[in-house]
């Protein structure tokens, strides 16, 4: 009768071996797994307790946030730290726009804040006289450059009761040194500007207001939207296809430079702040009780993504491989790929 020998302690060992690498193959595989979809927004610790409501940045490690209450700090190290910088201005900052990486504007409020080397140091400029509004004062709430020395402020005129009693478009040729008016045929609050190339920009305001100039802001006209809900931001990809969003989930598209504009419907219904596209397919839009919607299709569908925050959401800035959203309460939110 057959009798088979009993194992060596030499083949036990290349059986354990083999189910060990089997394992480890198995918790790798699952390790990226749970990294690809790890992917998306990641909330930091909040910089303060005032209000965010505009974020820039000129590059992946260096960055601008800003809000009420003058409030502005930088990061160089991608947003793991923050710095503050004192204004010497209780102002609310609305908005911080670079026209490259040393030179950049923000708006607070009455004031507008130049910068010549990235940052470091910011200087008041005067954008108007005080007779200029015998009847009001300014508010400024978006600024963008569209070269060297052209560049645009909007905001509203608000009189001593804090109501809106005109628009204001503000226009320099000299790169900021002087401004002069421009009239426009709207006395609507204005909220948000953006411009392609030297000659084309679109304004959108209260009441569904959109404006839209092809001669680099000297003349205005109004464009019909197809909403009455107010729209906070507008972005351009080029000179025809467009994004505009606003209250009550508001998002609109155009691929004509604003001739004509569609409604996208979507089940969203939380007031959005801003949108911003990265690419000509990509682009994010960021909203009230801590809305983030994505698209990937140029506008056309939209999807909500988990933000890890429940305040309201503000500002926004993308590019392709980051981008950075703030709010409520200091609240700082990276997109991470």
């Amino acid at each position: 009768m057959y009798v088979q020998p009993p194992a060596t302690a030499g083949g036990s060992d290349l059986r354990r071996n083999r189910l060990k690498n089997i394992v480890i193959g198995i918790f790798l595989l699952m390790v990226c797994s749970i990294g690809v979809s790890a992917q998306g927004w990641v909330a930091h610790p909040p910089t303060g307790k005032v209000d965010l409501v505009a974020v820039y940045f000129t590059s992946s490690s260096r960055g601008f946030v800003a809000g009420d209450d003058g409030y502005l700090a930088s990061t160089e190290d991608g947003g793991r730290t923050w710095t503050k910088y004192f204004l010497n201005t209780n102002q609310n900052i609305n908005e911080i726009y670079f026209r490259n990486d040393n030179n950049g504007y923000l708006v607070a409020g009455r004031l507008l804040f130049i910068t010549q080397d990235g940052g470091k140091t910011w200087n008041e400029t005067r954008i108007y006289r005080t007779t200029d509004f015998k009847n009001g004062s300014p508010e400024l709430i978006s600024i963008r450059f569209s070269d060297k020395k052209h560049g645009l402020a909007i905001g509203s005129i608000v009189n001593k009761n804090d109501e809106i009693i005109d628009s204001l478009v503000m226009k320099t040729d000299d790169g900021g040194d002087t401004w002069t008016r421009v009239i426009i045929p709207s006395k609507a609050e204005l909220f948000h500007l953006d411009f392609n190339g030297n000659s084309h920009g679109w304004i959108v305001g209260d009441k569904g207001l959109i404006l839209a100039t092809d001669d680099g802001g000297s003349n205005w006209r109004v464009q019909r939207s197809g909403v009455t809900r107010a729209l906070f931001s507008v972005d351009f990809r080029d000179d025809n296809e467009g994004f505009a969003v606003g209250g009550g989930g508001t998002i609109i598209r155009t691929e004509d430079g604003g001739a004509t504009w569609y409604s996208v419907n979507t089940s969203f219904t939380d007031t959005l702040k801003r949108v911003n596209f990265a690419d000509d397919k990509n682009g994010w839009a960021v909203g009230h009780r801590g809305t983030i919607l994505r698209t990937q299709d140029k506008g056309k569908t939209w999807v909500r993504q988990e933000s890890n925050v429940r305040g309201d959401l503000y500002g926004l800035f993308m590019q392709k491989k980051y981008g950075w959203a703030v709010g409520a309460a200091g609240s700082t939110v990276e997109f991470q790929k």
